[in-house]
């Protein structure tokens, strides 16, 4: 599967995560240009904020934009609505728009045409599965009522074991000093951070805290397994709805993007529990980005599992 760019004019490319919005914008055959906007606000209207994100792309370039492809964190089925947002950017001379989530992006950027899975774990985290006819989508659902193993669940377990080891109900650990380290009274920590509208962040930040103290604190190394069980059981999981019943040894191949697994420790353990699982699976790297992925929604081919994912809206000029 290839990027493929069905006008001669300007198509853009769009990643828009919790964190940052990546844009690759390219015009025929020159080189594409890449821009960094701030990151998709969950808590508020998505559609609004993709369509200000082309609107400043297109001034920053100076010419029309003829085709959009995005994949976007957090996008709902209310939300997947290609036609709104290509009536709204009619101003930008936009005629074709392509939109998914971004577990569709990363699984593109990283294995392409290839069947298996993709596991995105940064703030949040989400597993796509694609095999010869079915699609799986496993995780993905927010900080309430899922992320399980994303740098928020990690950093809330590494929150909790903190307080536990400050009131003496678990043995004493160095994430203790680490929530010290940002509110200096321990004890009012709870009500600043539920009070804080960047709550989501500073909770997943705690994530790097375990990650550093993992090899000399006790508490840390077993928040680190337990979230590469759990990030090993959403792969094997996916892997497992999407395999053929007729060919259940078929090659499959799985990759792991996302902050979470800058955690040597982490994706070892992830490593050996999803070959433990599925002796079948090939952990490989990334071929690429979630911004490489936005880019290849223009060529995925009609038969393709993934197209069912895939709102698509045109117009004629």
């Amino acid at each position: 599967m290839t990027t493929v760019h069905p006008y001669g004019g300007t198509t853009v490319a769009i990643d828009a995560g919790q964190t940052g919005t990546k844009v690759r914008a390219r015009d025929g055959v020159e080189s594409p240009v890449e821009t960094l906007y701030p990151g998709v606000r969950t808590h508020e209207p998505l559609l609004p904020q993709l369509v200000e994100v082309v609107r400043a792309q297109q001034r920053e370039l100076g010419r029309p934009v003829e085709a959009v492809a995005f994949g976007v964190s957090g996008l709902t089925r209310s939300q997947s609505d290609a036609g709104a947002l290509l009536a709204a950017l009619g101003d930008v001379g936009a005629r074709h728009v392509l939109l998914a989530h971004d577990s569709v992006t990363s699984f593109l950027g990283s294995l392409g045409d290839a069947q298996g899975a993709v596991i995105a774990a940064g703030t949040g985290v989400v597993t796509l599965g694609v095999g010869s006819n079915r699609i799986a989508r496993v995780d993905g659902w927010g900080n309430i009522m899922g992320d399980a193993g994303s740098a928020y669940w990690i950093g809330r377990e590494a929150l909790e074991a903190a307080m536990r080891a400050h009131d003496g109900r678990d043995a004493p650990t160095a994430l203790t000093e680490a929530v010290r380290e940002r509110w200096r009274d321990i004890e009012d920590a709870y009500v600043q951070l539920q009070s804080d509208p960047d709550r989501v962040r500073i909770v997943a930040s705690f994530a790097s805290s375990v990650t550093e103290l993992a090899d000399v604190d006790a508490a840390s190394a077993q928040i680190s397994l337990r979230a590469a069980r759990e990030l090993a059981r959403s792969v094997v999981t996916a892997l497992r709805r999407v395999e053929d019943p007729a060919n259940p040894d078929a090659e499959e191949f799985v990759s792991a993007i996302g902050g979470v697994f800058t955690s040597q420790r982490i994706l070892g353990r992830f490593g050996e529990l999803v070959a433990e699982a599925r002796p079948s699976a090939h952990i490989v790297s990334p071929r690429g980005t979630g911004l490489d992925g936005a880019a290849m929604l223009f060529g995925v081919p009609p038969q393709h599992p993934l197209t069912e994912l895939i709102r698509v809206a045109r117009r004629d000029r």
